[in-house]
């Protein structure tokens, strides 16, 4: 009899000792649970802030930490001649769709979406072969000749820069234009990612139109005497007469004439980028 109820104490005891045990772990459980759903809520919407903050496109990108103090005084790019790339013009195809750029700068407006791109392709190399700066005034444009210059306005502010096309891009259906980090934060749509703007190309001063030359050098004025000396052999040798032009206050008399050369039209360089026409 005194055996039983001791072991029935004991089984007691054990009862009192494991049933706590028991509803702890069956009690913690839900409670990791939540916790970690929590926790995978709060980092799924970090990373849609991220995205949206990376041009409201791109995955991973932003503005970064170390962001300059004057971006306001950042000013805009300076439009200039120079040669469009030998390469960067040419005919290619991302995402299975063909673009066509243009080989020579000419008149353009369009409106449409822009976006901005920053911290995930700074450093790295661009279509023209330079490195994308976020802080300097530059765009990319999926034909536009580069590097070519346009204007870019904000049609909800007013607000424009005008930014240098150094590389091809946005690939997407619904954008036209990817400016930099800068050029976004000074048409004011940083935090949006995306605004609509209207896009106006600016042309050089003195031609409409740019195609790919070879520039000659002007003549040196020192240069201009052994010049005119091997443009008279030249014409000696093709058997015309070089004429030279008279020093300034000389006063032009009247000369014997000449028979008539035969028709010819030639255009003869020299190595110093002086062009003489023959019988024009």
């Amino acid at each position: 009899m005194g055996g039983s109820i001791a072991g029935r104490v004991c089984c007691l005891a054990l009862v009192v000792l494991i049933l706590p045990v028991l509803l702890a772990a069956c009690g913690g459980s839900p409670s990791r649970s939540s916790e970690g759903s929590a926790e995978r809520g709060k980092m799924a919407r970090k990373s849609g802030v991220v995205q949206k903050r990376g041009g409201g496109y791109y995955k991973d990108d932003g503005p970064g930490d170390d962001i300059p103090e004057n971006l306001d005084d950042i000013p805009d790019a300076q439009p200039r001649r120079e040669p469009l790339h030998r390469y960067a013009n040419r005919p290619y195809v991302v995402l299975g769709k063909a673009y066509q750029p243009n080989t020579s700068l000419a008149a353009y407006q369009e409106r449409g979406v822009a976006s901005w791109y920053g911290k995930k392709f700074h450093g790295q190399k661009t279509s023209i072969g330079e490195r994308y700066d976020m802080f300097s005034m530059t765009a990319a444009h999926p034909t536009l000749a580069i590097p070519s210059y346009v204007r870019v306005t904000n049609v909800s502010n007013g607000k424009s820069v005008v930014v240098r096309v150094t590389d091809r891009g946005p690939f997407h259906a619904d954008r036209i234009i990817d400016l930099s980090y800068a050029a976004a934060y000074r048409l004011g749509y940083v935090d949006n990612g995306s605004t609509m703007v209207q896009v106006d190309a600016i042309l050089p001063d003195e031609a409409t139109t740019m195609t790919y030359a070879q520039v000659m050098p002007a003549p040196r004025p020192a240069e201009i005497s052994g010049e005119r000396d091997e443009i008279a052999l030249l014409a000696a040798n093709l058997g015309f007469e070089a004429v030279s032009v008279p020093a300034t206050g000389t006063e032009l008399r009247p000369s014997a004439p000449t028979p008539a050369a035969p028709p010819l039209s030639m255009s003869v360089s020299t190595r110093h980028g002086v062009f003489l026409q023959l019988g024009a």
